[in-house]
């Protein structure tokens, strides 16, 4: 089985001056594939004078733009994703390829507490762990993380999923667990990140929030879209219990509260089908 390794990097010449050198030395045999989204320092060149092939976006794309561009230009049977900043250690690949070849498709390195980058991003993944364990009935336990090893063949196969922008560990994941695809976990360790981070806390605050919600409707959407219709009939129902003991009638109100459950529910149905679809154009 070849490997091949794609490092999405943005301005962090001094991330791969440290995580090159010791990727080569722990995979000489690999295909190295730098993805250069629109750097403005050295990136491209130190990648290129540590040997690795080098795939250069004239302007930022996004995270997930250059794991796609990576992931279809890659030759290797098993597709290595890391961070180019230096918190990933070369040395752990070993045990996720180990992992993988017990028969699972795809294999993801979970960060502790101590490996997230402060409070508040520690606090946002532990609850998209939860949720994501809650919609999957998996034990999702570092759904965020881009430290994965996984199959060539099964990850393209969700390509045209991917966003262009920070979630597409999210819905990689999720899209694997909808496909019954075996996903495992194992601890790594994070190194403190070389450079300036790219989370912007307004703006990805937003996203992360965003991301709530695609879980939801990347694995099965009518188990976010069932409770809520549920919450608004329960809460028609009581409207009208209450206007009915108050004042004897069935009032406007409680109309469109038991109009919106059936029609959030129905929305549900749909986006289920479409969903049920989306995956099998993949396949």
């Amino acid at each position: 089985m070849t490997i091949s390794v794609i490092l999405p990097a943005k301005n962090e010449a001094g991330g791969l001056d440290r995580t090159l050198p010791a990727l080569i030395a722990r995979l000489p045999d690999a295909e190295i594939i730098v993805v250069d989204d629109g750097s403005t320092d050295d990136t491209a060149a130190i990648a290129a004078a540590h040997g690795a092939t080098v795939l250069s976006s004239p302007y930022s794309m996004g995270n997930g733009a250059a794991i796609k561009r990576g992931a279809r230009a890659a030759k290797g049977d098993i597709l290595v994703f890391m961070d180019a900043d230096g918190q990933h250690d070369p040395a752990c690949i070993d045990a996720l390829l180990a992992k993988l070849n017990e028969g699972y498709d795809m294999v993801v390195g979970a960060r502790d507490w101590s490996g997230q980058a402060g409070v508040h991003r520690g606090a946002a993944n532990a609850f998209y762990n939860w949720l994501a364990s809650r919609m999957t009935g998996f034990d999702v336990k570092d759904l965020t993380s881009g430290f994965r090893v996984v199959r060539a063949g099964k990850f393209r196969e969700f390509i045209h999923l991917l966003p262009n922008g920070f979630s597409y560990p999210t819905t990689s994941t999720m899209a694997f667990f909808r496909s019954a695809y075996p996903v495992a976990y194992m601890p790594i360790p994070v190194a403190k990140r070389l450079g300036k981070s790219h989370i912007r806390p307004l703006r990805d605050g937003i996203r992360f929030l965003l991301i709530i919600f695609k879980i939801a409707t990347l694995y099965s959407p009518l188990k976010l879209f069932a409770p809520a219709s549920g919450l608004f009939f329960l809460t028609a129902l009581a409207y009208y219990a209450y206007t009915y003991v108050t004042q004897g009638r069935f009032t406007n109100m409680s109309v469109l509260l038991f109009s919106a459950a059936v029609i959030i529910f129905l929305i549900g149905l749909v986006s289920e089908q479409i969903t049920a679809l989306t995956y099998r154009r993949g396949e």
